[in-house]
Order: C-alpha cells, then sequence, then structure tokens
C-alpha cells in the first residue's frame, strides 16, 4: 500500500472512532467502536488497490452516517448544526 493510501486510511480510521466516542448511549458507542475495529482489522492485509478505494468511500459513506446519527442523538439535549 502506498504511503498516502496508509495515511489515508489511518486518518479515517481515527476519524470514526473519534466520532463513534460522541454517542451519549453506552451500548451504541461501543457497538460503534467494536464494529469499526473488526472492520479494519478484517481488511489490513487487502492489496488491490480498487478494493481499498472501494473499503475507503464506504467507510467515508459510513461516517457520514456515524456523524448524523450522533447529531440527531445530540439534538435531544441541544442543537445541532448539521441539521440546520
Amino acid at each position: 500500500m502506498a504511503a498516502s493510501s496508509r495515511a489515508q486510511v489511518l486518518r479515517l480510521y481515527r476519524a470514526l472512532l473519534r466520532e463513534s466516542q460522541r454517542f451519549s448511549s453506552y451500548n451504541y458507542r461501543t457497538y460503534a467502536i467494536r464494529r469499526i475495529r473488526d472492520a479494519f482489522r478484517e481488511n489490513k492485509n487487502i492489496a488491490d488497490s480498487e478494493k481499498i478505494e472501494e473499503l475507503l468511500n464506504k467507510a467515508k459513506a459510513n461516517l457520514e452516517v456515524i456523524q448524523r446519527q450522533v447529531c440527531l442523538f445530540l439534538s435531544f439535549y441541544r442543537s445541532c448544526p448539521l441539521l440546520i
């Protein structure tokens, strides 16, 4: 894997974990973190650049879903700028 791809994957991995930490519910938070870690471990030996790109796009889409879900959870407690 190229150095830039590796850095991009690590950035995305950290962003997913960081965003998942924002879930107020313990169950949602631990489930999301566990699924993220499992998925990245499962795919760590993939060498095909097309497959890596496909998985990166899927992870980016999942990051957006997590951001929306966290925002919805937080909207019950305070306003969320993503909902405006």
